[in-house]
């Protein structure tokens, strides 16, 4: 199977970076599926690869894991079925970088086995009409657009002796091709810049190079593990799962108003995250570059390593994934280089599969709060969930976003019209629902499409520029790498 995942119609360099991030995501679609058999592992649809060249050995399960729960490992020359961050943990709670998601939550990718590597991409790509503040052609970020935000990754990973995994991660988007360099129009959206202005009422757009990173860990025990994690550019230990890694958020062509609160430093050029896991906790710190990504999408940034954060990551059953993070980051905008930003955050992941791993519930609620140069923190709180019932999804999305009058670009007149800087309140409402056109067997990318209608509720002071009620909608079709059973490993390429 040889159908591009992403667009490719520029020439010259663009063309060939198209085709550099289409061929990491289409190159395993030619995997062949197989639907669960007799003999697999309860709860993973996996059994395990056969090895006639070595003795069977028992695998002891990990203490705190139920036996569903548990990764698959193998020797040092036999591909591993583990996660990227321990041999004994499962594949499906890698998340975005080193964070966690729960072991119940549904993958979406292509596999396959190269030697002792095992290899796997997946990625999104939407294309879509978008309406803002459609209700109020007058008003502020009003506008309509055809977009196409969109991502890739490429993973590879091996054992390394009795006790060691070693993992190798490359993530591209053609977001500066596909939605410009000014990025995508979206109401009350903020952070970045272009050309000198900051960039409002829209989302940024993310580097071709979004991830190139290395990770090394080494099992001391069963329970215990230490990690290594360098990113060139990478993700620090800050936050959840990044939005776009988030089964809870896939179905949604938008990035959240509160990214910049929770994970917008998931491309940061220049990472070093050191990490102890014990059991189902895993204790993280990070020294990295704070400065986000600069207006020029297709180079790699200076990095300063002058940023530091720590995470704290809890699992405590195959449903559940919770964090808790800090971070100093130093100067992240480039029109406010003397502003530094303390960042908190915390959050829960949620996943349940009905019956078949097709028809799931994953949810996640997320809190952040941004402590810079202004008088008082400014809070973000995210609740989203994403129902997937076979072919057809729904999902929704509310946000509470406090955005001041820098990053609004607004301020309120006070005495002799002096300007009084106010932070102002921001609800934020989505519901959609999308329809996958793809039989369960297809091995190419996925077909859905779909729409999504959001509400706002601004402070009362925002209402003369963007109207009470602004409204906004999309359509889209939404391509991604297909659900994976994980079936009889004997029909995969080894």
């Amino acid at each position: 199977m040889h159908t591009p995942l992403l667009p490719s119609a520029a020439r010259g360099p663009k063309r060939a970076a198209a085709s550099l991030l289409a061929a990491a995501l289409v190159a395993l679609a030619g995997a062949p599926a197989h639907a669960q058999q007799p003999g697999t592992m309860p709860g993973m649809a996996m059994p395990m690869p056969a090895d006639t060249a070595r003795p069977k050995k028992p695998m002891a399960p990990m203490s705190g894991m139920d036996h569903a729960g548990m990764g698959m490992s193998s020797s040092d020359d036999n591909p591993t079925m583990s996660a990227a961050t321990s041999r004994n943990l499962p594949m499906s709670r890698n998340g975005s970088a080193t964070s966690w998601q729960p072991d119940a939550t549904p993958m979406y990718m292509w596999m396959t086995h190269k030697g002792p590597w095992m290899v796997m991409a997946h990625g999104g790509a939407y294309g879509r009409y978008t309406s803002q503040n459609f209700n109020h052609s007058g008003g502020r970020g009003h506008a309509n657009a055809a977009d196409g935000p969109n991502w890739g990754m490429a993973m590879a990973q091996r054992n390394v002796g009795p006790h060691g995994l070693l993992n190798l991660t490359l993530m591209m988007s053609l977001d500066a091709l596909t939605e410009t360099r000014g990025g995508y129009p979206l109401l009350f959206q903020t952070g970045e810049s272009y050309k000198g202005q900051p960039l409002i009422d829209k989302q940024h757009p993310h580097d071709l190079f979004s991830g190139l990173s290395v990770g090394y860990v080494q099992a001391l025990s069963p329970d215990v593990d230490v990690s290594l994690y360098l990113g060139y550019p990478g993700e620090p230990a800050i936050g959840p799962v990044a939005f776009m890694h988030r089964i809870s958020a896939m179905p949604n062509p938008d990035a959240p108003l509160s990214h910049h609160w929770t994970d917008a430093t998931h491309i940061a050029f220049g990472v070093a995250t050191l990490g102890v896991r014990y059991k189902q906790f895993k204790l993280e710190g990070s020294n990295f570059t704070g400065r986000e990504p600069d207006e020029h999408r297709y180079n790699f940034d200076k990095p300063r390593a002058d940023s530091w954060a720590a995470r704290l990551n809890w699992n405590p059953s195959r449903e559940l994934a919770l964090q808790v993070s800090r971070a100093f980051i130093k100067s992240p905008e480039d029109l406010h280089p003397d502003e530094n930003v303390t960042r908190t955050t915390a959050s829960i992941l949620h996943s349940h599969s009905f019956g078949d791993a097709r028809h799931y519930i994953a949810s996640a609620l997320i809190w952040g709060m941004n402590q810079g140069s202004t008088p008082h923190p400014e809070h973000a709180v995210l609740a989203e969930t994403n129902l997937t019932l076979g072919r057809p999804t729904f999902y929704g999305r509310y946000e509470f976003v406090q955005k001041d009058s820098e990053e609004l670009g607004y301020y309120l007149q006070g005495p002799a019209d002096e300007p009084i800087f106010s932070v102002f309140n921001v609800h934020a409402l989505t519901l959609g629902a999308s329809y996958r056109l793809t039989a369960d067997g297809f091995r190419g990318p996925e077909v859905h499409i779909g729409g999504q209608l959001t509400g706002y509720v601004p402070a009362a002071a925002l209402r003369p520029l963007y109207g009470d009620v602004p409204l906004s909608a999309s359509v889209y079709v939404r391509l991604n790498a297909p659900w994976m059973s994980m079936g009889k490993m004997s029909g995969m390429k080894m």
